[in-house]
């Protein structure tokens, strides 16, 4: 039988000494987390959403929108968000010598990958570590069920606001005059 102190502990210095290959890994919490290379429509709609919140930050030019950057919050908490967006404040005080993230960007955008392990992780194990580490609104997109979940942090927590379908329009208190149909994150 193990104990918990048996357990092995990742960090972000043993990132560095994983082969390169096609897999992403994440740290949380110490769990060495791993993805395969997601379908080509999880992709896309990476890039649909990317584009979607750099044309609102374009014209706003209140921060910058990043797909798929590294968010080192600590070395046992290691994540590679889909896509963030992040003010030019937080920006400027958040970036360590490497370019990764070391604060949470006020907006986390995660597309769903099918499989129970997958959605977990998003809903479960993200969503309390961005909670924690002060997100203050989480999208889950789901290219398959075309819905995505609005997560906005009330108190210490992110809590699930709203569901959206295509037919519904998404706005944001965090993203000032931002205002885009559901429908283009599927389209």
């Amino acid at each position: 039988m193990t104990s918990a102190s048996d357990r092995v502990y990742w960090t972000t210095e043993d990132l560095k000494l994983l082969p390169e290959s096609s897999s992403r890994y994440e740290i949380i919490d110490g769990h060495l987390l791993m993805t395969r290379a997601p379908h080509w429509k999880h992709q896309k709609a990476i890039v649909k959403a990317s584009r979607i919140l750099d044309t609102w930050a374009e014209a706003s030019q209140l921060g910058e929108t990043v797909a798929t950057p590294g968010v080192i919050f600590d070395d046992a908490d290691n994540v590679i968000p889909d896509v963030v967006w992040i003010s030019h404040d937080r920006l400027a005080a958040g970036v360590d010598q490497e370019g990764h993230f070391t604060i949470a960007p006020e907006l986390i955008v995660e597309v769903l990958s099918p499989g129970t392990q997958n959605e977990r992780r998003d809903r479960e194990t993200k969503l309390k570590l961005y909670a924690e580490r002060g997100v203050q609104e989480y999208w889950i997109l789901d290219w398959r069920t075309q819905q995505l979940e609005v997560y906005r942090r009330q108190d210490a927590f992110l809590r699930l606001v709203s569901t959206l379908f295509p037919q519904d329009t998404l706005t944001s208190p965090i993203l000032p005059g931002f205002s885009c149909a559901v429908a283009e994150f599927f389209r």
